[in-house]
């Protein structure tokens, strides 16, 4: 591990990266890869709660990184993490910690909704509006797009900004929003072209931390306050597009290539596929865990379909690798030290399936497996709706409006905001 740097008040004047979206994936990716490559500092930002600075800030932002496969668990103690800055709390400071010298890399973790995109991947102004008139104001925006905006409107350097997100093209998208949102606000579109954007693709099964984890740290004498388990598996490929000094991640066995699209595509074609499907089958079928739902034959034999379905749409680069990426695929989901909940898999699904599953169906004349997903999907928002339960999906009252009313599936998804 790299030594530590100073706290708040004594900052080391190293190379910085100030990370939005300090959750649990980013500290069994992100800044694991940033503590294998050594030599930088992650000053993190949470939008909105304080929940994982307060935990993070009982251990001296140290944490436990518990990585289980078949083979058992072992734990990692992660500590380059500085500081976590709770935005609401603090206002004007997130502005700061990217406008400063020596930031020199921004990684976001937020999921897809944290980016405000309308279904053809335009910034959606309409949600916007807020931090629109927040930034013409000169006060402090809410969002992602708006604080970075407002960091890069202060900025002289040139910044890399990496988005760390299920999104195909997630680095020109976000360029894109951020251009579409300075427009918007008044501000020169050479704050935001001066930087680079390089698009990534990430790759860590991290189920959510519940009180078992936490039990195991505890007898392990471990920090217990913000553990994460993750899987032994880890991949993160990174265009290479940089503005400048960048932390070795290639030495930590990270990919650099000149072009992530068909790693981008492998991954959320046919993991983020599968791993949607399971969730809503396996929902529908009264399980709770990804390792049960791959179990069963039936979602066994869907799962594989919608990767082999997803593996024909592949470009030529990554295509011959697809059938050994899906058995790979399989034996991960089979994990049986991971407690990957398929509802933390089947929330937001209004904006993953589009990318996970009507990609491949616009791509081929049929997939029947793909659209028994869409079905699945179907069949469990009817029962959440029965329920009276409200999806955790950012258009749940819209598709409970459609579903209401009858509207298939891929129509709610090609409505939805």
């Amino acid at each position: 591990m790299a030594g530590r740097g100073g706290r708040a008040g004594g900052l080391s004047t190293m190379n910085r990266i100030v990370h939005i979206g300090t959750g649990a994936f980013h500290r069994a990716h992100q800044a694991w890869y940033v503590a294998q490559a050594g030599g930088w500092r992650i000053d993190g930002v949470s939008l909105r709660s304080a929940s994982v600075r307060d935990a993070l800030k009982l251990d001296n932002y140290a944490y436990a990184l518990e990585i289980a496969d078949a083979d058992g668990r072992r734990i990692e103690i992660v500590d380059v993490i500085d500081s976590v800055t709770v935005a609401l709390e603090a206002p004007g400071a997130v502005a700061k910690l990217i406008a400063r010298d020596e930031t020199a890399l921004v990684t976001i973790t937020v999921t897809e909704k944290g980016y405000h995109l309308r279904p053809g991947g335009s910034l959606d102004l309409i949600a916007m509006a807020g931090d629109i008139a927040a930034l013409r104001a000169g006060t402090d925006p809410v969002t992602m797009p708006g604080h970075l905006l407002a960091g890069l409107a202060r900025r002289t350097a040139p910044l890399t900004i990496m988005s760390c997100d299920n999104l195909p093209a997630n680095g020109e998208k976000l360029r894109a929003a951020l251009l579409t949102l300075a427009q918007a606000v008044g501000i020169d579109a050479d704050r935001v072209t001066r930087h680079a954007f390089p698009s990534t693709m990430v790759d860590r099964i991290t189920p959510a931390t519940d009180d078992a984890l936490r039990a195991r740290m505890a007898e392990a004498g471990a920090p217990l306050h913000a553990p994460v388990a993750t899987e032994a598996f880890t991949e993160w490929v990174i265009e290479d597009n940089f503005a400048g000094p960048m932390p070795d991640f290639s030495a930590a066995s990270a990919q650099i290539v000149d072009d992530v699209a068909p790693h981008e595509l492998r991954k959320l074609r046919m993991l983020n596929g599968a791993h949607s499907t399971l969730a809503y089958a396996g929902l529908n079928k009264g399980l709770a865990f990804v390792h049960e739902a791959v179990a069963n034959p039936d979602l066994r034999s869907l799962a594989r379909a919608v990767m082999d379905e997803a593996a024909a749409t592949l470009p030529d680069a990554v295509r011959t690798e697809a059938p050994t990426y899906a058995d790979a695929l399989l034996r991960r989901f089979e994990n049986p030290s991971l407690a990957h909940s398929l509802r933390q898999i089947a929330m937001d699904g209004s904006l993953k399936l589009p990318i996970r599953i009507l990609g491949t169906m616009d791509d081929r004349d049929a997939s029947p497996a793909c659209a028994r997903a869409l079905r699945e999907w179907e069949t469990w928002l009817d029962a959440e709706f029965a329920a009276d339960r409200s999806p955790d999906d950012p258009a749940a009252e819209t598709l409970r409006e459609g579903r209401a009313k009858g509207v298939p599936a891929r129509t709610l998804l090609e409505g939805a905001p």
